[in-house]
């Protein structure tokens, strides 16, 4: 875009004129900005001539487009708005990136990877204080609560009615919490299956919510000490959906999800294909052994039960947004079903609730972080 001066042409439009010019001529309007983004002054999701003039509008002052905090809009500002031009991804503080746009062989859904895209949210990134990879789940609206299938025809009464949901964005564990992962933090393994044949890679089992999220525990809980979250039970339902309204996430040749439980074992390790108690093949599996859903997450059902963090109770048919569970209750929910589970508690709206301190073989979970 060559610059052309034009009589009576304001100063602030010769330098805006300027340059932009200078931004395109040296390529700045094909780089990607990391980090918060600081130049994205109207927090459009991209720094380009819109900032250059807001900031301008700014020049001499010290309003929002003081992006080096120097008490004046200048040429410094200027400098870095021209460093982080063209697509602003925001990578939370908290994580490293690992990929700024999702790819279209693990984000299968279209319509998925728009939200991920218009959200201006890194897609793919490595939580530093745990080393665990997330994906982002975008912000969305689905209905909650029963979903049949062709064995199951009739939901538990735990299960409806069906409402309405709104969620803000958030990250969340691609796979399941593993033995590795877990042993890393707090330093010792609860694991019943551990010591056999890929068992770091495992999910970590026999982990109750308290060791998980509790407070003022003895060794810390994982998430006091990582800082992370589990996923509201409604956070967890949207995530396994994907966008499908089926009793089973999506897969190839089933973009639609589907209700057949026979083709459960394609996405879940269950008691149809987990092999005979004593067998080499009996208990949990390394994560990412089957399909994952639209958004890219593995193990969703089967493997382990995965802990949520709500109390358990039932549920309202209002629309409700963001909801975190009724506020009293004495157990807490889990979601997924387990490998020596049926289809049943493997369905995307199977709920399972028991006290805090549980532990079994069949108890884990995945992780979630707010951006």
């Amino acid at each position: 875009m060559p610059f052309v001066w034009t009589p009576n042409m304001k100063l602030s439009n010769i330098v805006f004129s300027l340059v932009a010019a200078v931004a395109i001529t040296f390529g700045f309007s094909t780089s990607t900005a990391q980090g918060q983004c600081t130049a994205d002054l109207n927090n459009d999701h991209k720094v380009d001539g819109a900032d250059i003039g807001q900031l301008l509008s700014q020049w001499g002052t010290n309003g929002s487009a003081d992006i080096d905090g120097s008490g004046a809009v200048d040429g410094p500002d200027l400098t870095q708005l021209l460093a982080q031009w063209g697509s602003c991804i925001v990578v939370p503080t908290w994580a490293t990136l690992v990929e700024a746009a999702p790819n279209a062989s693990i984000v299968t859904d279209a319509n998925l990877r728009a939200a991920i895209v218009a959200s201006g949210l890194a897609w793919r990134v490595r939580d530093n204080a745990s080393n665990i990879e997330m994906l982002l789940v975008p912000a969305g609206i689905f209905t909650m609560g029963c979903s049949t299938s062709t064995t199951y025809p009739n939901c538990n009464s735990h299960e409806t009615p069906l409402h309405q949901v709104t969620l803000s964005a958030f990250y969340m564990g691609r796979y399941e919490v593993t033995q590795a992962q877990w042993t890393a933090v707090i330093g010792s393994n609860p694991s019943y299956f551990q010591g056999q044949t890929n068992s770091p890679s495992r999910s970590v089992e026999r982990a109750s919510w308290n060791m998980i999220a509790g407070t003022n525990q003895t060794p810390p809980s994982f998430m006091s000490v990582t800082g992370l979250r589990l996923p509201t039970e409604a956070e967890w339902e949207y995530a396994y959906r994907a966008g499908t309204t089926t009793a089973f996430h999506s897969f190839p040749g089933y973009a639609n999800g589907t209700n057949d439980d026979t083709l459960l074992g394609n996405i879940a390790w269950n008691s149809g294909n987990n092999g005979d108690p004593g067998s080499s093949t009996y208990g949990t599996k390394p994560v990412g052994g089957k399909f994952a859903n639209a958004l890219g997450l593995h193990d969703m059902s089967g493997n382990v039960w995965e802990w949520c963090q709500d109390l358990d109770g039932g549920y309202s048919s209002e629309a409700q947004t963001n909801p975190i569970g009724p506020a009293t209750g004495s157990s807490r929910v889990l979601r997924g079903g387990t490998w020596n589970e049926n289809s049943y508690y493997c369905r995307a709206s199977g709920r399972y609730s028991t006290s805090p301190d549980s532990t079994y073989y069949y108890y884990g979970f995945r992780v979630v972080r707010t951006p």
